[in-house]
């Protein structure tokens, strides 16, 4: 990589060597990661304590390179774990003790697949000053103003021109010759979302679960804490802790948290986390109201490559036979939330996934007691509009609802097609179980005491419900689960 200053500094330099065992690949990466983010501690301190470089100080990210060099019969029931042709794929690691067990899986199945090596080293892409701190540290503001050189003009700092989503979107640009994607976000992007998450739920990364529920009600918050302590309490479940904001960690035989402290205030979009040692337990987002919450939050959580999330939610019944409390199965989405047009055109379909239809479709049966044509009564399958204007039933409503009628819209709400929509983008399984608290086209405005009363039946069935579709979804094996409809013509090997 070309550069302008006349020095730089920078740890010994690690070549790459080539690995057949997927483990001993990973502990190589953890190796160089490790290093190279100390050794930026290390001088930052340095700097700090005066000891001004000339020069630059510069650290980068590890690296995986594989080569094909043939264009291998893959079973084509496969979603992901290959290549699609010849040629160099890599790819820049960050926090790689973070992602011990899934690059050990993608590593494995690559090396399977494909039956040969693949290559760990040191790349060229450096490593921003601010991700070689653990998202949870304090550094100093005033010391750093005091310096006699800008920070910038000694250490990097993050990038945006290489922490897009371009890979992810199908839109990145390569030179001829130049290596293709590994995976579907580079060590910037995954600090980028690192940081983020910390910033918007108080907890940290490495807290969330493989199963990620969205909520935009605090009432479900309180019902899944309700009953997360509960498990705890209890002791007798698999999951191992309950984490709130602020690191509070309650552990299974106790009452109360042991660990962390409760934040000053609550955070943006708090998260809550019901752990198993294996990472396959369920997190709970409550992301308040509005589409932009629920892009925020899925584009930093797909970083974390989770198997599935799922929207429970209030939504309006828009057909004027549903009732208050009934359920919506979401098959279909009609996109005017815009938040991810110019990532995802709206003309791109996003389809229903069958395993995660079913599985919570078998969820609600076993919870209500209903199956077949009895279910019918309570849950409706069909398309579901999600909108960016709270306030849309102040329109002149023969604009709405002529879309609502033509789309065959039973629903509308604000989140729930973001939500689908970034899970198509980002190839993480997705689905919508909504709930009718409102008929607003047909006169049923939620009062007071009217919604006190709705929320006391409801949001414990429809947590539970959602609850048991995610244990359903854990019991299917990763590549059943991540089905090749979420996959495209190219794509890079890694889930």
């Amino acid at each position: 990589m070309a550069d302008i200053f006349p020095s730089i500094e920078s740890p010994d330099s690690i070549g790459f060597e080539s690995f057949r065992d997927a483990a001993s690949a990973v502990a190589r990466l953890e190796h160089i990661y490790d290093r190279n983010t100390a050794w930026l501690r290390q001088r930052f301190e340095a700097v700090v304590n005066g000891q001004i470089p000339d020069g630059r100080v510069r650290a980068c990210y590890p690296m995986i390179r594989f080569v094909s060099t043939s264009h291998t019969a893959i079973d084509s029931r496969l979603a992901y774990g290959y290549v699609p042709g010849p040629g160099i794929y890599t790819t820049t690691i960050s926090r790689p003790s973070l992602y011990r067990s899934y690059l050990r899986e993608q590593l494995s199945l690559l090396i399977h697949n494909h039956d040969t090596e693949v290559e760990i080293g040191e790349s060229d892409v450096p490593i921003a000053l601010h991700f070689a701190f653990d998202e949870t540290a304090y550094v100093d503001g005033e010391a750093v103003e005091n310096l006699p050189k800008a920070l910038r003009d000694i250490f990097d700092v993050p990038d945006l021109a290489i922490m897009d989503d371009a890979i992810v979107n199908g839109t990145v640009e390569l030179h001829p010759g130049a290596p293709m994607p590994l995976a579907p976000f580079t060590g910037p992007r995954v600090d980028y979302s690192l940081y983020r998450l910390q910033h918007y739920t108080a907890t940290r990364p490495q807290h969330f679960q493989n199963y990620v529920l969205f909520t935009n009600y605090a009432f479900y918050v309180d019902e899944f804490a309700a009953k997360a302590r509960q498990m705890m309490a209890d002791g007798n479940s698999d999951y191992v802790a309950f984490i709130e904001p602020g690191n509070l960690v309650t552990y299974s035989g106790d009452s109360t948290p042991r660990e962390g402290s409760a934040p000053a205030r609550q955070p943006q979009m708090p998260a809550y986390h019901l752990v198993r040692k294996d990472n396959s337990g369920i997190t709970l987002v409550n992301i308040g109201v509005g589409p932009s919450n629920a892009k925020t939050i899925t584009d930093h959580i797909a970083v974390l490559r989770p198997h599935a999330w799922l929207m429970l939610g209030h939504c309006a019944g828009l057909r004027n036979t549903q009732k208050l409390g009934d359920y919506v199965l979401a098959h279909g989405y009609v996109r005017e939330d815009h938040v991810l047009d110019a990532d995802l055109p709206t003309w791109v379909p996003i389809p229903p996934l069958a395993e995660v239809q079913v599985a919570l479709e078998q969820a609600v049966e076993d919870i209500t007691g209903l199956d077949g044509w009895d279910l019918k009564k309570i849950m409706r399958t069909g398309t579901v509009a999600t909108i960016d204007n709270r306030n849309w039933e102040l329109r002149d409503h023969r604009e709405p609802v002529e879309r609502f009628s033509q789309s065959r819209a039973i629903a509308l709400d604000m989140e729930s097609a973001t939500i689908a929509a970034n899970g198509f983008r980002f190839r993480v399984p997705y689905g919508t179980l909504l709930c009718v608290s409102d008929k607003p086209l047909h006169g049923e405005l939620k009062l007071p005491g009217m919604a006190s009363d709705f929320y006391r039946r409801q949001v414990s069935q429809h947590l539970e419900i959602g609850m048991l579709a995610m244990e359903r979804l854990r019991a299917m094996p990763p590549e059943r689960l991540h089905s090749r409809k979420l996959r495209s013509f190219v794509e890079t090997a890694f889930q």
